[in-house]
């Protein structure tokens, strides 16, 4: 959420900025109710000075021994009007409120406009086959590892189950994830996987994304990502400043209806409505969130480089970007069976804007309180992770080489075919 005073006092800048992503005129429509809501505010401190006004004088007759009836009867009317203007002030800051809430962050100036993501750098070979490359969907079912009919028949498309190995290097990657993080400085936590709306306003999944989560019947929700319990965390408090920055990591499912993605990644583990993941919050001060952001992508990165795995790393467009974004990287892993690059992370500094929403700040040495900067990261994604392993590692018999930082995990080299 951005400051409302920011907004109405640099509201030219802002809107240059929001039309970068599209989203100028909601700028505009929050403005003009917020006039509308200023002009109401006016009219019941005036409503209000005037009753006050006139309670003293009636005092004052009444003290003298004179007939206050004119003036108790002008005040009745004051009163009638000052209850349908405070009923009115009500509704529209409840209005513009919402209306606030729906204005994404702006872009850093040094993204991309447009739609095409801007290439920063890519790491390794690409592998090279001396046959046609299988999907890991064809990889994992011939290998008896993954049983995606199974998974269909109890709870419908987008779902996958892991078997065997295929279960065991699930969990193999989940733990190689966390001991490299925690083995880099972070804070592992193992977060609730279901949360209340405040928690996810405070994160920015709503309001405009509700139709992309699962909602239970006591009201909560199934957690998108880690990254919302994480944040909130810390949610309505102060931080000493001593404690920045403050790096966490958290295994969790993920759970997405994916409303959106009608007929996109039907096959295989790339696009489910559960999945795994590991996930990279941060919290930083002000001044160190840039650095920050070019540090929570090497963490991510160091992952796939101890896997070896081919990916690059690009820079997001402002009109291809996440709502409480303002700058994201994403990594991408090669696959294949696909000839392309897939997103396995998006490592996004929000700056303030997810702290004034939750209202996560911290006290300086001078005393005075600021908002925290937040930035996030997959570290990474499980499934696509799994994906990108059988799709690099396959052999030409169809068996699947196990990377050597795995190997330890997995006490086994190779997942052969039977």
């Amino acid at each position: 959420m951005h400051d409302p005073r920011k907004l109405r006092e640099e509201q030219d800048d802002y809107r240059r900025r929001l039309r970068r992503r599209g989203a100028d005129q909601l700028l505009d429509d929050a403005l003009k109710v917020d006039e509308e809501r200023l002009g109401v505010l006016r009219r019941v401190e005036e409503l209000r000075g005037e009753r006050n006004r006139a309670s003293e004088q009636i005092a004052g007759l009444r003290k003298a021994g004179r007939d206050a009836q004119a003036e108790i009867e002008r005040m009745r009317g004051v009163g009638e009007e000052l209850k349908v203007r405070e009923a009115q002030l009500s509704e529209l800051e409840a209005k513009v409120h919402e209306l606030w809430l729906q204005i994404p962050n702006v872009p850093s100036d040094d993204m991309p406009d447009g739609m095409e993501p801007r290439e920063e750098r890519v790491v390794f070979e690409r592998p090279d086959f001396p046959f046609e490359p299988k999907p890991h969907w064809e990889i994992g079912t011939d290998l008896g590892i993954l049983d995606f009919d199974r998974a269909t028949r109890m709870s419908g498309s987008r779902f996958a189950l892991q078997r065997g190995a295929g279960a065991k290097l699930e969990r193999a990657l989940i733990n190689f994830m966390l001991d490299v993080h925690t083995s880099r400085g972070y804070t592992e936590i193992f977060p609730p996987f279901l949360v209340q709306e405040p928690a996810l306003y405070g994160t920015g999944q709503l309001p405009k994304f509700r139709e992309e989560m699962f909602q239970t019947q006591t009201g909560h929700y199934l957690i998108s990502t880690a990254e919302v319990p994480v944040t909130n965390m810390h949610r309505e408090e102060i931080l000493p400043a001593a404690e920045l920055p403050l790096r966490y990591c958290a295994y969790s499912a993920c759970f997405r209806a994916e409303a959106g993605a009608a007929g996109r990644d039907t096959r295989g583990l790339i696009r489910l409505h559960q999945f795994n993941k590991v996930e990279l919050v941060h919290f930083v001060r002000p001044e160190e969130s840039d650095r920050e952001l070019e540090t929570i992508v090497d963490e991510a990165e160091e992952i796939l480089r101890r896997l070896r795995l081919h990916y690059r790393v690009v820079t997001l467009p402002t009109m291809d970007f996440g709502f409480s974004a303002h700058k994201t990287f994403d990594i991408e892993v090669w696959l294949p069976s696909q000839n392309m690059f897939r997103e396995i992370s998006s490592a996004t500094n929000f700056r303030d804007f997810q702290a004034r929403r939750a209202n996560i700040r911290y006290r300086d040495q001078d005393g005075k309180v600021y908002f925290v900067h937040t930035l996030n990261a997959s570290g990474l994604a499980v499934g696509r992770t799994m994906a990108a392993i059988l799709e690099q590692y396959q052999e030409a018999d169809g068996g699947v080489r196990i990377p050597d930082a795995l190997q330890l995990y997995m006490h086994e080299e190779r997942l052969s075919p039977a």
